[in-house]
């Protein structure tokens, strides 16, 4: 997935997107696998990053990574 690279986030999880003025923030997670995207690390890379990061299962990282990726490029922070 493709990231726009001139997306600003900050430490604390504020995101700006400079291509349309939209602001929003994030949680802890989001800014790990914004950062992540950003980095261009493959979806899997970044799975396997929160598995280890976070308690929790597969199953729950995989639908919360599923829904965030659809929320960004909703939110048109993508390049595709």
């Amino acid at each position: 997935m493709n990231i726009k690279h001139n997306l600003a986030i900050s430490d604390s999880g504020f995101v700006f997107n400079p291509s349309t003025g939209d602001s929003f923030s994030v949680n802890p997670m989001g800014l790990e696998i914004l950062r992540l995207l950003k980095e261009n690390k493959p979806l899997q890379h970044i799975k396997q990053h929160l598995l280890n990061t976070y308690q929790t299962d597969a199953d729950t990282i995989d639908k919360d990574l599923n829904d965030f990726v659809g929320q960004i490029k909703k939110l048109q922070l993508t390049n595709n």
